[in-house]
């Protein structure tokens, strides 16, 4: 390990003193090495929650034996989940034989929409995993997802009063260990465990990639306060994942706070590129590279990776890098873009789909009329799009070339799926569209842009720091003819 910077060194002190401490760490900062710095500074025994397996299987090997290294999922399946097994391991069934089993049998009328039996069996399912990602201790109305194209006053409340008896039933179910209708996943023996309040053991207790942190989770964690230090790691500029109800928990801490800016993946050019994003996103950092790491920062001939804003973005871009030759790997495999493109197919032979986006579209000519006029639904105009151009077969037959990112030459990914991920070269995609202009216009007469989205501002820093040692702004280089973006010296 590198001598310690005045950063790091400051937190083992914080820690020293027994401080409840929230860590801002930026993107390549040495999170862990300081977090396993802070647990090397004392005999104490504490516990690593970590945000998935693998970097719990990485901090074991990290930090000392005085600290178990797991995920929230661990020590919930520890303390309860393992009654579960059997139904853990039980066979996976599609959602309708599901709803089936619970009753869910007749369709259901909303207005000018039909609601099938697959479709809210669909909702009842995805009702109970929102609520086990949140808090609440109760199933409530609004834990009942809203479905695309049921916008009317009133509907959705109608949809949610028909859906919560069945997801009350589903939870129900779900408490037997040894049989029951509805697969039991991972989430769900995480929530049992919460709302029995539990007390982690430990002296102290560290978070890791805290500010997408779980509603659920977050409770469990803060409840440990009168008995254990509490360390939140991570770095509020990521948190990506709001839209899955994941929260960035460490800005509302109540705790001494900390940072790490220094980074020591890339250099000064790249730290530039991050500073501008960080700035627009109103972060609580703002970071430094380092200066024996050389950087380049320019158009990329054969990026490592291409990272889109969606899935559909990463689907044109798996196209037209198949279609120059290259080998290419898609990050999590093709089974999303496969689903989109299988539903797109039934839509266009005249049949319904029963995927959650397009259930309600009863033609793919009203998702073309959707897509195109309705302001909900432009979202949707790229995949409409790829459809229109490529056609599903196509698409299909593109996931089928698809190979793994050893043997790849390039790996295309979106930004969420990349995130704690990092290449030697980054090109960006070109689905990152720039902000909208305004009504009103500059001295030189020129539109006045909208100011960047908070949301689009931490994607974009994301996907700027993914590069060790170069980086092709690509579709994000609008960013250079947008009104105050100037950097700040990196080193």
């Amino acid at each position: 390990m590198h001598t310690p910077t005045d950063e790091q060194a400051h937190a083992v002190d914080a820690f020293r003193a027994g401080h409840h401490l929230v860590l801002q760490a930026g993107a390549g900062t040495g999170k862990t090495s300081t977090l396993s710095l802070l647990a090397a500074d004392t005999r104490r025994r504490g516990r690593y929650l970590a945000f998935n397996k693998a970097i719990a299987r990485d901090a074991t090997t990290r930090f000392p034996r005085t600290v178990a290294c797991k995920t929230a999922h661990a020590t919930a399946y520890a303390a309860l989940g393992h009654r579960y097994t059997s139904r853990l391991n039980s066979p996976r069934q599609p959602a309708w034989k599901t709803g089936q089993a619970l009753g869910i049998t007749r369709p259901l009328r909303i207005g000018d929409h039909e609601i099938g039996p697959r479709t809210l069996s669909h909702t009842v399912l995805r009702t109970v995993t929102r609520y086990c990602h949140s808090a609440d201790r109760t199933l409530a109305h609004h834990h009942v997802p809203h479905l695309r194209g049921l916008t009317a006053s009133g509907e959705h409340a109608h949809l949610a009063d028909q859906v919560l008896p069945f997801a009350r039933k589903a939870w129900n179910d779900l408490h037997h260990p040894d049989h029951g209708m509805v697969r039991f996943e991972h989430d769900h023996y995480l929530k049992m465990w919460a709302l029995t309040e539990p007390t982690i053991e430990a002296d102290f207790l560290l978070l890791d990639e805290a500010q997408d942190t779980n509603p659920v989770l977050e409770a469990v964690f803060t409840a440990q306060r009168p008995h254990t230090q509490l360390v939140m790691v991570g770095d509020s500029a990521q948190a990506i994942y709001g839209w899955r109800g994941a929260r960035d928990v460490m800005t509302g801490f109540d705790a001494i706070p900390l940072t790490l800016t220094r980074s020591f993946r890339f250099g000064p050019l790249i730290a530039e590129e991050a500073y501008r994003w960080l700035t627009l996103a109103d972060a609580p950092i703002r970071l430094t590279g380092t200066d024996t790491i050389a950087t380049g920062v320019g158009s990329l001939e054969r990026p490592d990776a291409v990272l889109c804003r969606t899935n559909i973005g990463a689907m044109a871009e798996v196209m037209r890098l198949l279609t120059a030759g290259h080998r290419v790997a898609l990050t999590r495999g093709g089974q999303q873009l496969a689903t989109l493109a299988l539903a797109a197919r039934d839509l266009k032979d005249g049949r319904r789909t029963s995927h959650p986006e397009l259930v309600l579209f009863p033609s793919w000519g009203e998702l073309q009329d959707y897509a195109a006029h309705d302001v909900a639904g432009r979202d949707l105009q790229p995949f409409v799009d790829l459809i229109d151009t490529h056609g599903p077969d196509a698409i299909l037959a593109a996931v089928d070339q698809l190979t793994d990112e050893t043997h790849a030459d390039v790996t295309v990914s979106t930004a969420h799926t990349a995130k704690g991920r990092e290449w030697p070269t980054v090109q960006i995609g070109n689905d990152f569209p720039p902000p909208k202009d305004t009504d009103q216009h500059d001295a030189q007469g020129r539109p006045i842009p909208e100011p960047v989205s908070d949301t689009d501002a931490r994607l974009a820093y994301v996907a700027v720091t993914r590069a060790r040692h170069h980086l092709d702004l690509g579709g994000l280089s609008w960013i250079n003819n947008q009104p105050t973006t100037a950097t700040t010296p990196s080193s």
